[in-house]
């Protein structure tokens, strides 16, 4: 299903980019787009079955790993690299963040001038405003993200080669962020001891496999995977008693979108409590972490809401999962997790069906989420001790 998502995510190339001149590709691409923008309803079709699937999946592997029918991490990691391989090359199908992140760099490099203070829209020549979005902001990000994408964009000319650094960009910040995710669970210091390698593995399955994260992270490459990653990273460090570089990395984590800033307290309260020898309740404290970057979704979602409702986005939720793994043993959790994600990657399908977001999208978002919510309750009372519980 992960090829059938590469593949998928080429029928959203917007029709105003060739993303190659040789004349096969054209070909293909011109198939592929016709599937997208006038075959709709076939579209959607597609769309909903690979979901379906991916899903379909990713519960398969949840189970086996929660009752030991995986026990080589290799594995898994195989398939992790493999399905990062393969969406590396895919086309940004549900987003256009990225070109906005490419035009961010271009502004310094191409046109020597600050993306603080001018527009994308200023530069009405650039052939890269005819398949742009959101073109009337200025820079919205930290100076960390500018750092790390400009040099990526000294071949801005040669566009493909351009997009395909900053999704590589992505992807290794992905696989970063498992990596650690990883060491983090086999940390002693954890509530229940010393990681096993099927709670590992079950760990690593629950993010790296979740159908949102990979959409997310890989096919529309969002810097808040890369956020994530230097988050992840500092707080391995700070388990590790590693604290200059436990800071370095969460200022970076800070600088690339700011909404790790709330995990600044719990870091200095975890680093007190070790420098004075002091026992530390993880689960308490990863909890914590959990309820803060919930906060920081919902803050995000107001900041960039529609008429001052909060509109939450679904790579939002980037910056929740990789520490949903550290309380996972609560079942609760399991399951908002997997309904949150469902319901925002359901929340595309109007755009595919119709090529334009509903008026109310906003309310259609928040209903999702909602029902998912109640959803996700009601299936922890009733399945108890029946389905993944850790």
């Amino acid at each position: 299903m992960v090829v059938g998502l590469f593949l998928y995510s080429f029928t959203q190339v917007d029709l105003s980019l060739t993303l190659s001149e040789w004349s096969v590709w054209q070909v293909i691409q011109k198939f592929f787009q016709h599937i997208g923008y006038f075959q709709r309803p076939l579209s959607t079709f597609f769309y909903v079955v690979i979901i379906l699937l991916l899903y379909l999946f990713y519960f398969l592997f949840l189970r086996l790993s929660r009752i030991g029918g995986i026990r080589d991490i290799r594995g898994i990691w195989g398939l992790v690299i493999a399905t990062t391989i393969i969406l590396t090359f895919s086309y940004n199908a549900f987003s256009y963040d990225l070109f906005n992140y490419m035009f961010d760099a271009k502004i310094v490099t191409y046109y020597h001038q600050n993306p603080y203070e001018h527009k994308a829209l200023e530069y009405l020549g650039d052939p890269m405003l005819s398949f742009m979005h959101g073109v009337h902001r200025t820079y919205p990000y930290g100076l960390v993200w500018l750092i790390l994408t400009v040099p990526l964009s000294l071949g801005i000319n040669f566009f493909l080669p351009t997009f395909f650094l900053f999704k590589l960009l992505a992807s290794l910040s992905f696989l970063g962020t498992v990596f650690f995710i990883g060491k983090i669970l086999n940390k002693t210091c954890l509530p229940t001891g010393r990681i096993s390698t099927e709670n590992e593995i079950f760990g690593l399955v629950f993010f790296a496999l979740n159908p949102l994260v990979l959409i997310e992270s890989l096919v529309s490459a969002h810097n808040d995977i890369v956020m994530m990653f230097f988050a992840v990273w500092a707080l391995y460090l700070l388990l590790s008693k590693k604290y200059t570089r436990s800071i370095i990395l969460l200022v970076l984590s800070i600088g690339v979108k700011f909404a790790t800033v709330l995990l600044v307290p719990v870091f200095l309260y975890i680093a007190i409590k070790q420098l004075r020898k002091q026992s530390i309740d993880f689960k308490k404290v990863f909890m914590i972490i959990f309820v803060l970057m919930t906060i920081a979704v919902v803050i995000t979602s107001f900041a960039s809401g529609i008429n001052k409702n909060p509109e939450i986005q679904p790579w939002y939720f980037l910056m929740l999962f990789p520490f949903a793994n550290f309380v996972a043993q609560k079942r609760i959790i399991v399951f908002l997790t997997i309904s949150m994600s469902f319901a925002m990657l359901a929340s595309y399908i109007p755009y595919i069906l119709t090529g334009e977001w509903p008026k109310d999208i906003v309310g259609l978002k928040n209903m999702l989420l909602t029902t998912s919510i109640i959803g996700a309750v009601f299936l922890s009372i009733v399945l108890h001790k029946r389905f993944i519980h850790r």
